[in-house]
């Protein structure tokens, strides 16, 4: 060890700084900290009035400065950006997992509608509402939505690759992919005001019909 360490000091660069359990520590409780400002963001993004919602409400709501909450995101929209991210995991995690894991466009396909057929948490729901109100005046909201939207799209388009793979290729998956998704946004907001639509039946009228005229000669 003492070896290399001369030898990069000969070559005129300098070893990088040994990692203390200090330095690991403060690390940790910064994570910590940027971690609950994020769910303390949620919690206001989630609530009413989340057009008040600015990082010394957060600062607050976390008990810590405004300052602090400022070394950790530079503004407003740069928590709000992250509170996007944040939640990706939560409801495009699982479609991927339903289209990516093993099987047939069939069994992927009963795993996708099962997960639309769910409805979405009242809290997620206000989530999205919130964070689309935002991306419709601030652009770099607008780009971190999108990506998340464009993310969660591409889970459908996969699907009907699968099936396009089936068929040796017979179509492009991105029509159909895109017109399932566009269709799920849909029943979700419909789901958000307990409209009596049936979600499996439309589901499943969905993907049938897509997956038909997708390979239909």
């Amino acid at each position: 060890m003492a070896a290399d360490l001369a030898a990069e000091a000969a070559d005129g660069q300098q070893p990088p700084p040994a990692r203390t359990s200090r330095t690991a520590r403060t690390s940790a409780k910064g994570e910590q900290t940027r971690a609950r400002l994020i769910a303390a963001a949620r919690t206001l993004l989630a609530g009413e009035g989340f057009a008040r919602f600015s990082t010394r409400n957060v600062a607050a709501l976390c008990g810590i400065s405004h300052g602090m909450c400022h070394y950790h995101f530079q503004d407003r929209t740069d928590l709000i950006v992250a509170v996007a991210r944040d939640i990706g995991p939560e409801w495009i995690g699982p479609m991927e997992a339903a289209v990516d894991g093993p099987g047939s466009f069939s069994e992927r396909a009963e795993r996708v509608i099962g997960l639309l057929t769910q409805p979405e948490g009242p809290d997620l729901s206000r989530l999205h509402s919130a964070l689309h109100w935002f991306a419709l005046n601030d652009d770099r909201v607008r780009v971190a939505v999108d990506a998340e939207y464009r993310r969660w799209r591409e889970c459908f388009v996969r699907l009907f690759q699968v099936l396009a793979d089936e068929h040796g290729g017979a179509f492009d998956p991105a029509p159909p992919g895109t017109a399932l998704a566009a269709a799920a946004d849909g029943l979700a907001a419909l789901q958000s005001l307990d409209s009596p639509v049936d979600p499996e039946v439309t589901v499943r009228v969905l993907v049938t019909g897509l997956a038909t005229a997708a390979v239909r000669p």
